[in-house]
């Protein structure tokens, strides 16, 4: 392990797991306690529209992500309550939508089509100095986001009626917590890539479940079982030569198993009265 940190790329994946952890960890537990896993994962492979359409234009396909992601998310929104359709459909249609212009503009690229193993199924050893410092600034944002509006999350996640009631604007915070899900889905992309990354924002969740009901330990320990998850499947899958973001869901999904039946051993064994 030692003679890793030797590596300029294995540091730079360290700082990586922790940044992951910290916007997977909270964004999950906003993502899980309200129930909007599938609008996650609709906007998480609706991002592959904005990688095709700046692999078109000749730019950081991240960036194209970034755009994409967060209009989607907003057009979910909008289209969910303005459109008479229903929820599940809207997110269905976005996400066949992305995935569709995607690969339309990738075929439109000319010349060789671009290896889309990193973006579709992740490699955190790939993270590069400019990823780690959009990853640090987004982490501190939503550092900073929840501390500051903490209670106010807390009401629109469990009594929205309630939050109404106070005058709290519940659309603004709603666009804007939406808005925060799109842009962690994007810079933790390269990580465990696109068909994985639901994963990660709901086993950690899934785990620190077992322990607590209450949202701010859950926070904590969603980030801290994110971090022993993605530092686990990081090592594993150096030693093994095998790709890094299945060996980080593939880590995770152990300790959730892992975890899963110890609970269920303690409740079997507990002294019954």
């Amino acid at each position: 392990m030692i003679e890793l940190l030797e590596y300029q790329f294995f540091v730079n994946a360290l700082w990586a797991a922790l940044f992951t952890s910290i916007t997977c960890g909270i964004i999950g537990t906003y993502i899980v306690s309200n129930r909007i896993v599938f609008l996650s994962g609709g906007i998480t492979h609706s991002s592959f529209g904005g990688i095709g359409v700046a692999y078109y234009l000749g730019i950081n396909p991240i960036w194209g992500a970034a755009v994409f992601s967060v209009l989607s998310a907003l057009g979910i929104e909008f289209f969910s309550k303005k459109g008479q359709l229903r929820h599940d459909s809207v997110i269905g249609i976005w996400w066949s939508f992305g995935m569709a212009i995607g690969i339309i503009f990738i075929y439109l690229t000319p010349g060789y089509a671009p290896n889309l193993m990193t973006y579709l199924f992740g490699s955190i050893l790939t993270v590069s100095q400019g990823d780690l410092l959009f990853m640090g600034l987004l982490s501190l944002v939503i550092v900073a986001f929840f501390f500051f509006f903490y209670r106010i999350i807390l009401y629109i996640s469990f009594d929205e009626s309630y939050a109404h009631v106070f005058g709290i604007p519940v659309s603004l915070m709603k666009s804007l917590l939406i808005s925060l899900v799109a842009l962690t889905i994007v810079v933790n992309i390269k990580v465990v890539g696109i068909i994985l990354l639901i994963s990660l924002l709901t086993v950690p969740q899934s785990i620190a479940n077992q322990f607590t009901r209450v949202f701010s330990r859950m926070i904590l320990y969603s980030v801290g079982i994110s971090l022993v998850g993605v530092i686990s499947g990081l090592l594993f899958s150096y030693s093994q030569d095998v790709p890094s973001g299945a060996s980080i869901i593939f880590a995770l999904i152990l300790l959730f198993g892992l975890t899963k039946t110890v609970f269920y051993l303690r409740g079997k064994l507990r002294p019954k009265n």
